[in-house]
């Protein structure tokens, strides 16, 4: 009995157990892909089937209204898709470097102040100084109002990641390796860069995904400080856009043009469209994360 559980491992689970969890994760997967599926279906449907038949998996008529009305504006959505694919990347590479950088230099035991920073950093976990000092110190003080550095620096550090990192640093680095590279002559620079770095691979696509999302689903930071049109990322314009088709959708006192273009327009076809124009880009980076992801969360959560 005991040479039995020797051979199939202290941890092995029955068949059944193992074919109930991958039931059960079928169904999770499912679960998160068929919302996005039927968001698809209903832009792709046309306007009168909504109205008549309502939402529906498989529609009586299909119509590509949603995606010519936003192909109308195209201009304005390839500017805004371009602004969005700027800060997203200068945004995570920015905290990437910042984020790797503090984490390594709070996990190591002989830097005096780390724990002066690392109560810095987990401070502003728990408590923060509110939106409206947030608001005074960038747009007042620091000027950033209707620049790109407004979309760009608010997101950039933020505590989580940097305790990822020092966790993740602190548990796969051993001081060991960091003094044998200095007795070899090695500065700090070089030991993060060329030994610490390689081997944090996972950590680096973990905290890039974290940032990368953030960047690219951030709408709120435009509509506080953005007013110029050629500055709104792509959420934010599709954010008006939305806005707009509602208003004119539901306001009877606008004007004899308006109300006609309200009413040709594909209300809920444009609304999921929308959805759709800002989930795939970001859907389709995934895959080139997702190898590292899940070990770099676990390896950056678990103290060794």
């Amino acid at each position: 009995m005991n040479n039995k559980k020797e051979k199939n491992g202290i941890s092995s689970i029955s068949k059944t157990t193992n074919f109930i969890f991958n039931v059960l994760l079928f169904i999770l997967s499912i679960s998160c892909i068929i919302p996005f599926l039927f968001v698809f279906i209903i832009s792709i449907t046309s306007e009168a089937s909504i109205a008549n038949f309502g939402y529906q998996f498989i529609p009586n008529e299909f119509s590509l209204e949603a995606y010519r009305f936003l192909w109308q504006e195209k201009d304005m959505i390839l500017n805004s898709l371009g602004v969005s694919i700027l800060i997203t990347v200068v945004g995570t590479l920015l905290g990437l470097v910042l984020s790797t950088t503090m984490g390594y230099v709070l996990s190591r035991r002989e830097y005096k102040l780390q724990s002066f920073f690392t109560w810095v950093v987990f401070i502003p976990m728990i408590f923060n100084g509110g939106m409206v000092a947030s608001y005074v110190i960038n747009a007042n003080v620091l000027h950033l109002r209707n620049t790109l550095w407004a979309l760009i620096l608010p997101l950039m550090v933020s505590s989580f990641n940097v305790i990822i990192c020092k966790t993740f640093f602190k548990t796969i680095v051993p001081n060991s390796i960091v003094e044998s590279a200095k007795i070899d002559g090695a500065n700090q620079l070089h030991i993060f860069t060329r030994i610490v770095l390689p081997i944090a691979k996972p950590l680096l696509a973990t905290i890039s995904l974290f940032l990368s999302f953030g960047f690219w689903n951030d709408w709120f930071l435009a509509s506080l400080y953005i007013t110029k049109q050629d500055l709104l990322p792509l959420q934010a314009l599709l954010n008006n856009i939305q806005r707009n088709i509602e208003f004119l959708a539901t306001n009877p006192s606008a004007g004899l043009t308006l109300q006609q273009y309200a009413n040709q327009m594909p209300t809920e076809g444009v609304r999921m469209a929308i959805a759709v124009v800002i989930v795939v880009p970001i859907a389709l980076a995934y895959p080139f994360f997702q190898k590292y992801f899940v070990s770099g969360l676990t390896i950056g959560a678990v103290k060794g």
